[in-house]
């Protein structure tokens, strides 16, 4: 009775590597199962590849995005030390001071517009 208990213990595992022999083998393929099944298989060997790729195109999209930012930092600065420095040359009272050398002096009347209303011929 020993002995047939010691062979039932055995198949399971005799079963497992066998199993695991046939997988790295190869032969699973060939049962009736996977081959019935292969459409399906090809499937979703397709839409992992899918998967894998969708991640690298978010993690580009995502590069993409970040260097765009910087770039709209780095412009947004110039922009604004552009600005400081045309408002520090175009300030009044330095305009007079280099008006006066030319002997230009700032009005002190309100300037006017002169506009003409040109006539629709009809």
């Amino acid at each position: 009775m020993a002995k047939t208990q010691d062979a039932a213990g055995k198949r399971p595992k005799g079963g497992k590597a066998n199993a695991f022999a046939q997988i790295l083998n190869g032969e699973f393929l060939t049962k009736s199962f996977v081959l019935d099944n292969l459409n399906y298989i090809f499937f979703i060997m397709l839409l992992l590849l899918i998967l894998i790729s969708k991640g690298y195109y978010g993690k580009q999209l995502n590069k993409d995005t970040d260097a765009a930012q910087r770039n709209l930092d780095q412009h947004s600065a110039e922009f604004i030390e552009a600005k400081a420095r045309l408002e520090l040359v175009t300030r009044r009272f330095k305009m007079a001071e280099r008006l006066s050398e030319r002997e230009l002096k700032e009005t002190q009347n309100a300037t006017k517009v002169i506009r003409i209303k040109e006539k629709v011929n009809e």
